[in-house]
């Protein structure tokens, strides 16, 4: 995990960048992790409302793409009202959102034939402005396209997350084509917490900021998203163990 201190030439950067796009990125309402590691890292203190999110798994197929998944439905359990879901293959675990804090009864499903009428109904969704978060799953985001969803969300101040999902590794080379995403997430299973006893422990993620409007790249090594949605920083990790490095070189692994 990268920890820079403050740099004078990257804040003016920021406000030059905050000041071309209209001032906005602080002005806004956010939503923290309520990590500080990471929510320093982010303009405005979060994940700004209103706006439009990506997030994809790393280079370990479906597991990495349900931890993916994982984290957006923790950041949308975090948000209030109901949550659009929008997807081409019914294949999403109910169950599982349930455990990192969204159940079923705040979930809407959208199944939409392909990804032409799924932009139309995540971008509807964002106008709607009367739920907490929309979430759909892209395997392709234009610039256009993303640019349409920010400025739907802007409009409405519900928060926008983009799930990239490819159905053959060929379409992966889109995740690294510009968007108007205002951040970028990248999600890579560790191995699990420790437990002093036989069993399973808590999740980890290697979670990577890629991009940040106005923002710096990062990456974090995080427990996953618990019963109410929230990530939090491994103790062995936040207290600069040697297990920091074991879970690093096996994710390169």
């Amino acid at each position: 995990m990268r920890d820079h201190a403050v740099n004078p030439v990257i804040a003016e950067l920021r406000e030059r960048i905050e000041r071309l796009e209209g001032g906005t990125i602080q002005s806004r309402a956010v939503l923290p992790f309520g990590v500080p590691a990471i929510d320093g890292h982010l303009p405005g203190g979060g994940l700004v409302l209103g706006a439009l999110h990506e997030v994809a798994g790393g280079g370990n197929g479906a597991i990495d793409g349900a931890a993916a998944a994982s984290f957006a439905a923790g950041i949308a359990a975090r948000t209030k009202g109901k949550v659009l879901w929008c997807m081409t293959r019914a294949d999403l675990f109910a169950p599982a959102l349930a455990q990192v804090g969204l159940p079923p009864g705040r979930v809407i499903y959208v199944e939409a034939g392909d990804e032409k009428a799924l932009l139309s109904c995540i971008e509807e969704g964002l106008r709607h402005g009367g739920l907490g978060a929309v979430v759909g799953e892209l395997a392709r985001l234009s610039m256009t396209a993303s640019r349409r969803l920010q400025l739907a969300a802007e409009g409405s101040g519900t928060i926008g997350i983009a799930i990239r999902r490819w159905r053959r590794q060929a379409e992966a080379s889109d995740f690294g084509q510009p968007t108007a995403s205002a951040t970028r997430w990248r999600v890579s299973v560790l191995p699990s917490t420790p437990l002093p006893v036989p069993g399973v422990g808590r999740a980890r993620w290697l979670l990577e900021l890629i991009r940040a409007r106005a923002g710096e790249s990062a990456d974090f090594e995080v427990e996953a998203c618990d019963a109410k949605g929230r990530i939090a920083l491994p103790s062995d990790v936040a207290d600069g163990s040697p297990q920091k490095e074991i879970g690093r070189r096996f994710a390169t692994a």
